[in-house]
């Protein structure tokens, strides 16, 4: 019982917030200014303690967007109630510990890496014994963590591993309390990854459809190897695009669940995977063919500059996502050697348009139900409402017009037995696209309307009508 009455020193990195302020650091200072990635080998020439403090003068991260560990922040608020003294001791940067603290209001003192020697392990236990003295109890939550341990008179630990929770079990510091760490399990990672934003790849097989060679087993060989190269691929882009918008997402009702923005997985632990996977999928494009590889590279390539820039730019962000999808359907076409006609592109074009307007418009009425007029990261607001309206419905009925266009086309009247039962497929479009704008009028849209419309009873049900109606259009004579 004496050991808590000690001052309580707390580490801030992986302990505090889940996150890493120096890896956070690092890759908003990047977003801003590229060429500081050229430099930064440079800066560690001067020791970590420099390079920190080179990030640190450029780019530091913002307090109130770092997501904290909950139940041992309400833990330190009550010890402080209580009349014990709290110290931030961190190997961040002075300037992040010193914002940080300011941030909570609930540090006596901080301690942290400044012009001098980097606070960690031994460096900081010798910090904490001078400046605090030689009883305290410390949270922690890592390896590092371990000597400072060994110099406490008790331990916290934060989310540490087995192993080195049975470490510190195992020594001679009594445990004053453990708090568990987020869960870093599969169901985890395949969020990260967006496993489910995989069914967006189906769009591959849209040309074998449009062809009717379901039956050839080579095409659907090389289609298969496709599919998961773009998985791979998109996946490591979806890693890298929440990486680089951590700050936003944070600030977003939904998104600031998603893993990397509230921390539930190492940051350096995300950049591994995505360049794992993309790697996988990079040789698997080749083992399709040349030209796939290339195409996927161009998507790689068209996905990374929406990314980094374009999608803060008005209109353009919806015009890119329509591209990204309409290239998935000339990526199938090029991986079975089926050409993909204008029609079937145009038609595409416009949907997708439509399908992202949806997306942009269902983000601003959440907005405007939260009060909120503008969208952070991007040129939008509330008020470009009444013009996003009208301009993604008019999207969807231009999509319809194609499709009218098509089945009046000589080229279908002499390809399909029955082409006429196809207008009845353009009534199914209609349906599924007006009831999409509908539910967004209401609130009620997902973030991604590809998403919802899987889940949705009614857009299912209309979208396996329209296949039906196709197939029937094309086999059945009447």
């Amino acid at each position: 019982m004496e050991q808590a009455n000690h001052p309580l020193v707390v580490d801030l990195d992986g302990t505090l917030t889940p996150t890493d302020t120096l890896v956070e650091s690092g890759i908003k200072l990047i977003r801003r200014s590229p060429a500081a990635l050229l430099r930064m080998p440079f800066w560690l020439l001067s020791g970590r303690a420099g390079f920190k403090r080179a990030i640190a003068e450029r780019c530091g991260v913002t307090a109130h967007s770092l997501p904290y560990h909950q139940p041992l922040l309400e833990y330190l608020r009550a010890e402080k109630a209580r009349g014990r003294r709290i110290v931030l001791a961190t190997a961040a940067h002075s300037s992040i510990a010193d914002e940080v603290a300011g941030h909570l209001g609930l540090f006596d003192q901080v301690l942290a890496t400044g012009a001098g020697d980097n606070l960690k392990g031994a460096a900081k236990l010798s910090m904490i014994q001078r400046e605090v003295g030689a009883d305290f109890v410390y949270a922690g939550d890592s390896r590092a963590d371990l000597p400072v341990w060994q110099g406490a008179r008790g331990a916290i630990l934060v989310g540490a591993s087995a192993r080195t929770s049975g470490i510190v079990r195992g020594g001679p510091v009594p445990v004053e309390r453990e708090f568990n760490g987020h869960s870093r399990s599969l169901k985890v990672w395949l969020r990260a990854l967006r496993a489910h934003q995989w069914l967006k790849n189906l769009l591959l097989f849209v040309p074998l459809f449009a062809a009717f060679s379901f039956l050839d087993l080579a095409k659907l060989g090389h289609l298969a190897l496709a599919f998961v190269a773009f998985s791979l691929a998109a996946s490591a882009t979806y890693v890298v695009n929440d990486l680089w918008d951590l700050e936003s997402d944070r600030a977003h009702p939904r998104k600031k669940l998603r893993p990397f923005a509230s921390a539930q997985l190492p940051i350096l632990q995300g950049l591994l995977v995505a360049g794992g996977a993309l790697a996988v999928a990079l040789v698997l494009a080749a083992l399709v063919s040349k030209g796939f590889l290339l195409v996927l590279l161009l998507y790689l390539l068209l996905t990374s500059a929406y990314s980094w820039v374009l999608k803060e730019y008005m209109l353009v962000d919806v015009l890119m996502l329509s591209l990204l999808y309409t290239l998935r359907i000339h990526a199938g076409a090029v991986a079975t050697g089926i050409t993909a006609s204008s029609w079937l592109l145009a038609f595409s074009v416009f949907v997708f348009l439509s399908l992202a307007l949806i997306k942009r418009c269902s983000e601003l009425v959440l907005l405007q139900q939260d009060g909120r007029t503008a969208t952070r990261g991007r040129d939008y607001r509330v008020d470009d409402l009444v013009v996003l309206w009208p301009l993604g419905v008019g999207a969807a009925l231009s999509a319809v017009v194609v499709l009218g266009l098509f089945i009046s086309a000589p080229e279908t009247q002499a390809r399909y037995h029955t082409p006429d039962l196809l207008w009845l497929a353009a009534f199914g479009m209609i349906y599924w696209l007006g009831r999409l704008w509908i539910k967004t009028s209401r609130g009620e849209m997902h973030d991604d309307p590809v998403v919802y419309a899987i889940r949705d009873g009614g857009s299912r049900t209309a979208i396996l009508a329209i296949v039906a109606l196709a197939l029937a259009a094309r086999f059945l004579s009447l």
